[in-house]
């Protein structure tokens, strides 16, 4: 709604893919080409995303995403493309951190790439042309805004190997938060240590807690 740029996309009920498999199916194959991502539309850390190759692989995708949510989204590949990460702090006035970049160790960026397998590869900041960089963090802003977030969020990209175009892929709006979470790493990198990270999260939210206050108030 946004004009942000979007990987082509649908969206199944669960019950509809249970319900009529072949038409479900056949309705992917009319908009997308294989590869396919099939994800949980709510969801994190990768958990419940396949990476259906072919048609025979497709049932055990959307079965798996559909353990997880009643909404499954079904998404193009993203050939060629980087994975790029901004986190994004504030509330009525965010800001954008410098960009990371992930170099995945296993086929994309799955659960057991992130927390088991220790074979990915965190770049910071992201070795990018100075006019990608400021696209992709104002398109960060805008991702922010637009689903009116607040306080903290990381929004993820695919950026083309040329530059030549960037995607949002999207927004987490509680994203990790360990100290070797992407999350603070990049605000690290943008010259905001761990601690006073925390500060101003609190900060921000005693912020929306008094605007909250003052707009119940004045009804």
């Amino acid at each position: 709604a946004e004009g942000l740029a979007q990987l082509p996309y649908l969206v199944f009920r669960r019950g509809r893919w249970r319900q009529q498999p072949i038409k479900v199916q056949q309705e992917i194959e009319e908009v997308l080409q294989y590869p396919v991502f099939v994800k949980p539309v709510n969801l994190g850390s990768s958990v419940g995303i396949t990476k259906v190759h072919e048609p025979s692989e497709l049932k055990e995708g959307m079965d798996e995403a559909a353990n997880y949510d009643a909404k499954i989204l079904v998404e193009a590949d993203a050939a060629d493309c980087r994975e790029v990460e901004c986190a994004v702090l504030g509330n009525e006035d965010p800001q954008a951190s410098v960009l990371g970049e992930i170099v995945p160790g296993n086929e994309f960026y799955d659960y057991s790439a992130k927390y088991v397998d220790d074979n990915s590869e965190l770049i910071i900041p992201a070795a990018l042309s100075e006019r990608t960089t400021e696209h992709v963090r104002h398109m960060a802003l805008d991702a922010f805004r637009a689903v009116d977030a607040a306080g903290m969020s990381r929004v993820d990209f695919f950026v083309a190997a040329d530059e030549s175009e960037v995607y949002v892929n999207e927004i987490n709006t509680i994203p990790g938060f360990t100290p070797i979470s992407m999350y603070p790493k990049l605000w690290q990198a943008s010259g905001l240590e761990y601690g006073e990270l925390i500060d101003r999260l609190i900060q921000l939210a005693l912020e929306r807690r008094d605007d909250r206050r003052q707009n119940r108030s004045s009804l």
